[in-house]
């Protein structure tokens, strides 16, 4: 199967994916989903139920351009056939308008996900409260997370900062962005993601410390580059933003010279939770045999 295509399972039935790696997006096939979330017995009853339920969302308001596209992926017999498609968001509209019990625990999360975006509309705080308990969840230590904050604020202020000097497309944020990680890391941010195996997750959100440390100190130093010197329009900024992340650049190779290894890792968050799961786990462990060992020598001396 190639790179971009993956068999997904839910509740050990296949659900046919595609990654586009241009639009960093996973396409899912739509009638696989309605299958499984139906208990149909097989896809051509499934696609004559999706063919059924197409017709319900569009007459509840539903625009079908926008709910699903098509891509040709693998059937049974091995030929490739157009099969309705959707993005993760398309696919939990397409869910909701599902009547089904195995639907009903998605349907509820997104009440609940929609009333917590509610109140943060009320509360702005939340937002920051809900941000470190998630990232608690996933394993990342407070240092990390109080690093991370900080990142956060970093480049919400080179962004505006961009924003005050002509940059309006989201695909120009989107080329500055990988001018400062090219000139920091030596990599495109797809280039960067590639090497840590990562498709739709955050590449910062993969960082080690010192990784998160100079992709900082880049965007910082492109934002002080650019309050001292006021660029004008997209090419001024790209060339900011080539001069902030070299400074990183250049203190990443000073510091790679100094210790012998490299800053940039292939390791993701996983991997370096689990590294730092194992230190945990080998300190908790000394400290068992060391009250082992004390007790056994006090009993001795008794």
């Amino acid at each position: 199967m190639p790179e971009n295509e993956r068999m997904q399972l839910f509740e050990d039935q296949a659900i046919r994916t595609a990654w586009d790696e241009q639009q960093e997006e996973w396409y899912f096939s739509v009638v696989d989903v309605v299958k499984v979330l139906t208990d149909q017995p097989d896809h051509r009853r499934a696609a004559k139920y999706w063919s059924v339920l197409k017709t319900r969302i569009k007459k509840e308001g539903g625009q079908l351009t926008t709910i699903c596209s098509q891509l040709r992926m693998r059937s049974g017999d091995g030929k490739r056939y157009l099969t309705d498609v959707a993005t993760t968001e398309q696919l939990l509209r397409i869910i909701q308008s599902i009547p089904s019990p195995k639907a009903e625990p998605l349907k509820l999360w997104l009440a609940q996900v929609g009333r917590e975006r509610i109140d943060e509309t009320l509360d702005p705080e939340l937002i920051a409260e809900r941000m470190v308990a998630t990232y608690e969840r996933r394993g990342y230590t407070r240092e990390w997370i109080n690093q991370r904050l900080m990142a956060i604020s970093a480049r919400k202020e080179l962004t505006d900062e961009w924003k005050d000097h002509g940059v309006t497309a989201h695909s120009e944020y989107a080329i500055l962005t990988d001018e400062i990680t090219r000139a920091w890391s030596g990599m495109t941010t797809r280039q960067y993601k590639n090497l840590k195996g990562l498709k739709k997750e955050s590449l910062r959100d993969n960082m080690s410390t010192s990784e998160l440390v100079l992709n900082m100190l880049a965007e910082i130093s492109a934002k002080e580059i650019s309050q001292a010197e006021q660029p004008n329009g997209f090419a001024e900024n790209r060339e900011v933003a080539q001069r902030g992340g070299a400074i990183a650049g250049d203190a990443r190779k000073a510091i790679e010279r100094q210790t012998g290894k490299s800053i940039v890792t292939s390791k993701s968050a996983a991997q370096l939770n689990h590294v730092v799961s194992t230190m945990l786990e080998t300190s908790a462990k000394e400290v068992e045999e060391g009250i082992a060992s004390n007790e056994a020598e006090t009993k001795s001396n008794k």
